[in-house]
């Protein structure tokens, strides 16, 4: 009866997805079973995000056939008054990422309620001091050059958004503590160490909102910010994949690094980069072939339209340098890199492609084409090669005995500050 009870209790345990020892690593290799894996995690996250989204973008079309005022307005709102603040909330919540990842790939499960609930208070805490945003969104807007009639209805609809921000608050990390679980069916069903990650994410969501603002200050104001954010509108609607998989790869990589498993790592971050780059020729080419057509979902404007037109390519390419530089993103949240990472988005984004597309933009006077296409060569196609780099050169294994390592250390300080 013994060896039957531990018979049948070794077959339980054998059922615990993800959960393996160090030299279990049998499907290592297995493109099929490593894809399963992932779209167990990319999957749902494709759903949740691209349905979050759509409420943005439904309101953003809807604002676009009433006027070319109202769409500029909801634009701004969108990109830059709420895209700001997401990205530092992004940011802080994605720590959570690399602390749950690691902690359930070493089977420390008692780790996992502790990180969610400390991530809860500080975005909670966190979100309170972002509102000036919000409640002085009019005089913000003026500052950096908006017009006094964008800036002023751009004020009254933030205000509106409120409760949107302090939701994102608890979503963002109670995402995160499921997906690192494989649990994250069930955000479908309800739609420390962070400061790597909060200034990774955020240089990263700023640079493209300080695009959007730079916009404001050229000739046709309305014009050029309504056919820009009708682009990255469609962009970012598109981007909700590459981040679900940066979110899976993530969590792929931190599980196999906690489990000491360096070689099963870096073979799960090839199957997602793969993939998504697939994923992504497949929507530059759809955005090529549709290029006078897409501007109609957002716009009645003839103008508009042709101006949405001419930045299709910019468009198409933006969308397959996104479909890499995102998953190589979540290789760095699954492995701890994030600080190391914030360094390259600062002077990618912010050294290099900020200045390259103010002077294409007005010393060359290629106006919205120019600035986006500096920002895009000199700051996203530049910090893509690093990282591809970087990944090429790292050693895995060593990856995960610094996870192994890192892992005990918070489990023995969590110990300690109980007792």
């Amino acid at each position: 009866m013994g060896e039957r009870y531990e018979e049948s209790d070794g077959v339980e345990k054998a059922k615990i997805p993800l959960l393996r020892g160090q030299h279990e690593a049998e499907d290592d290799g297995d493109i099929l079973v490593e894809t399963k894996k992932l779209w167990r995690i990319v999957g749902p996250a494709i759903f949740t995000r691209i349905s979050t989204n759509l409420i943005l973008v439904i309101t953003q079309a809807f604002a676009g056939h009433l006027g070319e005022l109202e769409l500029a307005a909801i634009s701004i709102v969108s990109n830059v008054i709420i895209g700001f603040n997401v990205g530092l909330l992004l940011g802080m919540a994605s720590a959570l990422q690399t602390l749950c990842g690691q902690a359930f790939g070493a089977k420390r499960y008692d780790m996992l309620g502790v990180y969610l609930q400390r991530s809860w208070i500080v975005l909670f805490l966190f979100s309170i001091l972002l509102l000036p945003m919000y409640f002085f969104a009019t005089p913000i807007l003026k500052y950096f050059g908006q017009p006094d009639d964008i800036a002023e209805l751009s004020g009254s609809i933030a205000v509106w958004v409120i409760p949107i921000h302090f939701a994102f608050a608890f979503v963002f990390p109670l995402n995160r503590f499921l997906q690192c679980q494989l649990k994250n069916r069930f955000t479908i069903y309800k739609n420390t160490n962070s400061y790597g990650m909060l200034f990774r994410d955020s240089l990263e969501s700023w640079y493209y909102k300080i695009l959007i603002l730079m916009t404001g200050n050229l000739e046709d104001t309305k014009i050029a910010v309504d056919s820009l954010s009708i682009c990255m509108m469609i962009n970012g609607l598109e981007l909700m994949i590459p981040i679900a998989f940066l979110t899976g790869t993530g969590v792929r990589v931190a599980n196999e690094l906690g489990a000491g498993n360096g070689k099963g790592a870096r073979f799960a971050m090839i199957i997602s980069v793969t993939q998504s780059l697939v994923i992504g020729i497949v929507f530059s080419v759809l955005v090529v072939f549709l290029h006078d057509q897409i501007g109609w979902i957002f716009s009645s404007s003839e103008a508009v339209i042709n101006a949405v037109k001419n930045l299709s390519i910019l468009l198409a390419f933006t969308i397959l340098l996104n479909s890499v530089q995102p998953v190589l993103s979540g290789v760095a949240v699954g492995s701890g890199w994030q600080s190391f990472v914030a360094y390259i988005n600062l002077g990618c984004y912010y050294f290099i492609g900020l200045p390259l597309g103010f002077v294409m933009g007005w010393i060359y006077k290629f106006g919205v084409k120019g600035i986006w296409a500096g920002m895009i060569f000199g700051g996203t196609a530049i910090q893509t090669l690093i990282l591809i780099f970087i990944v090429m050169r790292c050693d895995w294994e060593k990856e995960a005995q610094k996870a192994s390592v890192r892992i005990n250390k918070w489990s023995i300080s969590d110990s300690e500050a109980r007792n």
